[in-house]
C-alpha cells in the first residue's frame, strides 16, 4: 500500500517557525517530484511550494516566497518544508503529493498521491 504521510504541524504563534515532513511507504518515489499543498476553512486546497525528483529545481508560491523552504531526501524517501516567520494567513491543513512531471506537481488536480494532512496553526 502506498502511503504519504505528514508530520510536524501544530500551533505556534506569529513569527515562531515549524517543519514538516512528509515521509513515503510503499513505493519509492525518487523519480517523482512532489509538492505541498495547503487547504485553509472554506478555501481552495493551494499550492505551496514543490521539488523535483533529484532536488535540482524547486518552485515556491508567492505567498511562501523567502519564508519556506522545501528539500527531500531520496535515501530515506523523505521531504520536508521548513516554515519561518509564520504568520497567521498560513492557517491550514498541510498536504504533501506526489505527481508524474513537474508541470504536474502545482497542480492538485494532477498530482497522484496524496498525504492526510497536518494542521499548521499560527495564532497573532
Amino acid at each position: 500500500q502506498v502511503q504519504l504521510v505528514e508530520s510536524g504541524g501544530g500551533l505556534v504563534q506569529a513569527g515562531d517557525s515549524l517543519r514538516l515532513s512528509c515521509t513515503a511507504s510503499g513505493r519509492t518515489f525518487s523519480s517523482n517530484p512532489m509538492g505541498w499543498f495547503r487547504q485553509a476553512p472554506g478555501m481552495e486546497r493551494e499550492f505551496v511550494a514543490a521539488i523535483s525528483s533529484w532536488s535540482i529545481s524547486t518552485i515556491y508560491a508567492d505567498s511562501v516566497k523567502g519564508r519556506f523552504a522545501i528539500s527531500r531526501d531520496n535515501a530515506k524517501n523523505t521531504m520536508i518544508l521548513q516554515m519561518n516567520s509564520l504568520k497567521p494567513e498560513d492557517t491550514a491543513v498541510y498536504y504533501c503529493a506526489a505527481a508524474r512531471s513537474w508541470t504536474m506537481v502545482t497542480k492538485k488536480d494532477e498530482c497522484d498521491y496524496w498525504g492526510q494532512g497536518t494542521q499548521v496553526t499560527v495564532s497573532s
